[in-house]
Formats: C-alpha cells, sequence, structure tokens
C-alpha cells in the first residue's frame, strides 16, 4: 500500500501487463496524512477497497470474484 502514492514505476508496469487488480488499504486512507490521499493507482484498478481492516482482504476477493464472472 505505501507504494500506491510513491512508485510511478509500479504504475508504469501494472499498465504494461494490463492485468486487472484491486487497490486494497487497510486503513482509511482519507482519515490519513494529505500525501497518502493520492494515490498512482486508483483511476487504472478495477476498483479501491479502504478502510475495513483486515475485512479489506476478504471483500477484495469477493469483488475480484464479482469481476471476473
Amino acid at each position: 500500500a505505501a507504494f500506491t502514492h510513491t512508485s510511478i514505476g509500479l504504475r508504469d508496469a501494472l499498465l504494461a501487463v494490463a492485468i486487472p487488480f484491486i487497490e486494497v488499504h487497510l486503513s482509511n486512507v482519507f482519515s490519513r496524512e494529505d500525501f497518502r490521499q493520492r494515490s498512482f493507482f486508483s483511476d487504472i484498478a478495477v476498483g479501491t477497497i479502504s478502510g475495513f481492516g483486515v475485512a479489506s482482504y476478504e471483500l477484495a476477493l469477493l469483488a475480484a470474484k464479482h469481476h471476473l464472472t
């Protein structure tokens, strides 16, 4: 998650492979520092999930299943 607001190189790699992905954050990034609220990935992700703690991963898996079917 820390790479979402720092890594343009990782964004370029995600664009190059063109594989759908979901951006997941355990914490609510919008309740944190301003720099954490900017993501290089959100606009190219299928969707984003944040703020639900460990349940964020389960929600992302459910969303991925829905997206793929």
